[in-house]
């Protein structure tokens, strides 16, 4: 891979902008750093920064941006190189390669901290003593609240991976039931495949990656039944448990989103229903309040029915 021996040098990169990036007290006009930017949601408009940067480079395997990196680099008059999986994570070196005597930015879909892989990053960035600048945007974490679910009503979040015939962890059944027993909601982030390698390939030592896979709504769905039906805690009900399908938050209004409804009924829709990934759910807390339920039904697959199961198995209080 390019610069693992030595820094490329030149790389015209960088942003349009600069109101929101006066250099942190104490540093000089000559100290250089690494920017770690939260891009928001959507596209290269939700963010004016960094015009100084010399290299940027697109992080492009925990999320993905809803427009291609071609027009990143139109719109801010810049070169972008996509940070996969194999640079983020081993040979970080080469994206912090000479960041204290120029500047370099490291580009996040969504907010900077919204995984662990970037607060990694910052970290190894402090023990070269590259000064770090921190620029925080719109995420999934916030963003939800799109659906009507009231942010603070919101508990632990949990990742929902691919089941394979010898692989299916559960443990995300326990903080959604940890969430329940406090009445409170659950976002669920759904798993995607960038750049990934068969079994066979990885064993092999090839380079060759299969084609991205993002998890639909029924997947997730069908795999949270399957562990129900193992654990049979009545956490995940077909029929009494309410949640909110999500995509594209924040986007255009013909690719944003939302579908609520019971598990079976958001199980039994087609897929299309639910737009084009990134995908996430919720499932919905028992403490419900009746202005969420009230908001949320104009996404209802069935109105009546998300009323009914408020107000029944939820206890919810509606006039």
């Amino acid at each position: 891979m390019y610069m693992r021996r030595r820094c490329r040098q030149g790389v015209d990169a960088g942003f349009s902008g600069s109101a929101n990036l006066k250099r942190p007290t104490g540093h000089s006009p000559t100290s250089r750093m690494l920017y770690v930017v939260g891009l928001g949601l959507c596209d290269e408009r939700d963010i004016t920064a960094v015009r100084s940067s010399t290299r940027v480079y697109l992080e492009a395997y925990t999320s993905i941006l809803m427009v291609p990196k071609e027009r990143l680099a139109t719109f801010y008059g810049k070169s972008i190189l996509l940070a996969d999986r194999d640079m983020v994570e081993t040979d970080s070196d080469a994206i912090l390669c000479d960041a204290d005597k120029q500047d370099v930015s490291f580009l996040v879909v969504g907010d900077p901290f919204g995984a662990t892989t970037h607060i990694d990053i910052v970290l190894r960035a402090r023990a070269k003593h590259v000064p770090v600048r921190v620029i925080h945007n719109a995420s999934i974490m916030n963003a939800v609240g799109a659906c009507g679910l009231q942010l603070y009503s919101f508990g632990q979040s949990v990742s929902l991976v691919f089941f394979t015939d010898t692989w299916k962890p559960d443990s995300f059944y326990d903080r959604i039931k940890e969430n329940s027993d406090l009445g409170l909601h659950t976002l669920v982030l759904l798993d995607i495949k960038v750049k990934e390698q068969s079994e066979e390939n990885l064993a092999r030592g090839r380079k060759i990656y299969d084609p991205p896979r993002y998890m639909s709504i029924p997947q997730a769905v069908s795999q949270f039944l399957e562990i129900e039906s193992h654990r049979d805690q009545k956490v995940l009900s077909p029929e009494t448990t309410l949640a909110i399908a999500l995509s594209r938050v924040g986007g255009d209004p013909g690719d944003q989103r939302i579908v609520s409804g019971t598990l079976g009924e958001l199980l039994q829709q087609p897929p299309e229903v639910f737009g084009e990934p990134l995908h996430s759910l919720v499932i919905v807390g028992k403490r419900l309040h009746h202005l969420e339920v009230e908001y949320s039904q104009q996404y209802a697959v069935n109105q009546e029915t998300w009323r009914r199961v408020a107000s029944q198995d939820y206890g919810c209080a509606l006039e």
